[in-house]
């Protein structure tokens, strides 16, 4: 047997969701397949389930779509009261 595939992108992963779909393979054995192959850094298989749907509702990207609004910030210290944030 080959080497499990442990180093792959989730994009990587989901192009198999989406080759294995096409094909006409359930999530479930879609999901089986790949953890036998990808190990633990496998996704869930919710996951699965979901791009499956997404790739049964027209989608062809495997790429996340663009979203809008600020990215999250994280703060170092957490203020005790809410006047600190405003200094």
């Amino acid at each position: 047997m080959d080497a499990p595939l442990q180093d792959c992108t989730i994009e990587e992963q989901r192009g198999v969701v989406r080759f294995l779909c096409a094909e006409g393979v359930k999530p479930v054995e879609i999901h089986r397949r790949m953890f036998a192959q990808y190990g633990q850094s496998t996704m869930i298989q919710q996951q699965v389930h979901e791009w499956v749907e997404r790739f049964k509702s027209g989608r062809t990207r495997v790429t996340d779509e663009g979203r809008s609004g600020r990215p999250s910030t994280s703060r170092s210290q957490k203020a005790s009261s809410p006047q600190e944030y405003r200094n």
